[in-house]
Parts: C-alpha cells; structure tokens; sequence
C-alpha cells in the first residue's frame, strides 16, 4: 500500500495511491477525515482505514502533494551510515550511529522549489531513505523493530554546509525552512525491500550520487532499536538513515546547487523527488 499527503482546495488530505503514479489510470483516493498522512498514522488502525478508504478519487497526474509527514514530532538523522562511502573516506566503520535532528519546518513537498539562501553558498544534496514510524516504540528489540515502521520514503537532505561546518555541531546546517523535501509516498514494508534498493541523485541530468541501501550500516531496524532506547518513536516520526559518496562538499573543486538547477532524488521501488532551485525573493 502507498500513502501519500495531497494539497486540495480546502487544504491537505491523507489518500491512498491506486496504481503507479507514472501509469495511465493511477489516482489518489482521498482518505476522509485525514489531514495528511501524520494524522492518520496517530490512529492505530491506520492500516484498515486507509485500505478501507473509497473517497474522492484524483488523478495521479493532476494531484499536487505536500510533504509526506507534515507534523512529525521528531525528525531524526543518522549520518555516515553507507560502509563503501566511509570505507573510500579511510575510515573505520563506527561502532554507533552518529545522530542529529530536523525539525516539521525544514520539511517540504516531493516537487517544491527549494530556495538558494543569500546567507550560505555552499547548497548540497544528500540522497536518503527515510523511515516512517507507525506505532510507538520504546526499548524495542532489532529483531521487533520492524513491527513498529509504516513505511519508507525518500528524502534529500539538503544541507548548508557553510553553516554546518561554522561548529562541530551540524544542526545549524540542516534545519533551514522548507529545504527537506520528503515524499512523493510512503511505501508500506510489504510493498518495498529496504535492503536492496538504488538511491540516486540528478543535478541537471547528471548523475552526482548512486548506491544501493543494503549498503547502510546501520539498516532501518537497527536505527529503531536503537534510538527507541533513548526515547519513544511515534507514530508520524520521521528517521533519515543517511547518504552515499557523491556529495557536492566532498568533490574536488568542490560543486554546490545554485539558483536554476534541478535536483532530482530516486530510489528504485518509491518514486522520484524533483525540486528546482531558485533565487531568494528581493
């Protein structure tokens, strides 16, 4: 089952994807008495509800959709995460996830421009999967942690990196405002294999990033276990399970997005992010 959060005249709605969004005859039905895909996870009959679901019916092709998960309490990334890229860096694979947090107001729509800030130059891309929780968790086993996820998306993780790297802490470079795009759906565990996916990213056509997530370090389950050991995942919370080599700060002459570029971020199994860059409003 695929999910996904639509803007409507009326505001946002949760529907339920029939058929793939690049197929003739795919639509979005809408999901009654769901704002978006948030609230109808806080539900703990999630899963009947949006099966059962048999509302307004929109055209793939003429749906405009928001962010995937609007309200997530947490926003939790993992960085350094696929051993071939930090094997290529010389170092050793770590021992535990390196950690930090967005927050709802850094995320936006799978097809949002994505403004270039005057304040910082240095705009880069970062493909991600991401993780939706669909059940709280808390101290939960690897082996259980599975049983707690919705489903599975595909973020970038656009970062300033100006401003990430203005401190040893990275936080001030990942949270600007409606620079994460996340989307376009979530797939549901049986409907997607988190382990043997392709994760690319396209800035103008050309290929910038591209490895497969059986590749992270630490998969999906893993991260649940573990940050459930600290604090409770909620149903709507978001985990970003980082990215692969490829990244605009790490090339030599170094690469950033500017103002007229198209980035485009894929993983094979749950569909495409495309966002263009454009130019601060005066």
């Amino acid at each position: 089952m695929r999910l996904a959060t639509l803007r409507t005249a009326d505001g946002t709605a949760a529907a339920r994807l029939d058929g793939a969004p690049d197929t003739p005859g795919a639509t979005y039905v809408l999901i009654e008495g769901c704002a978006d895909v948030s609230e109808l996870l806080a539900d703990p009959e999630w899963r009947d509800i949006a099966a059962a679901a048999d509302g307004v019916r929109v055209p793939a092709g003429e749906a405009e959709l928001a962010t995937l998960v609007p309200a997530p309490g947490k926003v939790i990334c993992a960085g350094l995460n696929y051993a071939t890229h930090i094997r290529e860096m010389g170092h050793d694979l770590p021992e535990h996830p390196t950690l930090f947090a967005k927050y709802a107001d850094s995320l936006t729509g799978p097809y949002d421009d994505i403004v270039a800030p005057a304040e910082d130059p240095m705009l880069d891309w970062e493909c991600e999967l991401g993780v939706v929780i669909g059940a709280d968790a808390y101290k939960v086993a690897e082996e259980d942690a599975a049983a707690y996820i919705a489903g599975y998306t595909v973020v970038d993780d656009v970062s300033m990196r100006g401003y990430q790297r203005r401190t040893g802490q990275w936080l001030q470079g990942k949270i600007w405002q409606s620079a994460t795009p996340v989307g376009p759906v979530l797939a549901t565990p049986d409907d997607f294999d988190p382990t043997d996916a392709v994760i690319t990213t396209t800035v103008n056509g050309e290929v910038r990033q591209q490895a497969n997530t059986g590749d992270l370090v630490f998969t999906p389950a893993r991260l649940v276990a573990y940050l459930s050991t600290m604090i409770t995942l909620r149903a709507g919370d978001l985990v970003l399970t980082g990215t692969p080599g490829g990244v605009g700060v790490a090339r030599d002459p170094q690469v950033f997005l500017r103002a007229g570029d198209v980035v485009e971020v894929a993983i094979t199994g749950l569909g495409r992010l495309t966002n263009h860059i454009v130019a601060p409003q005066a």
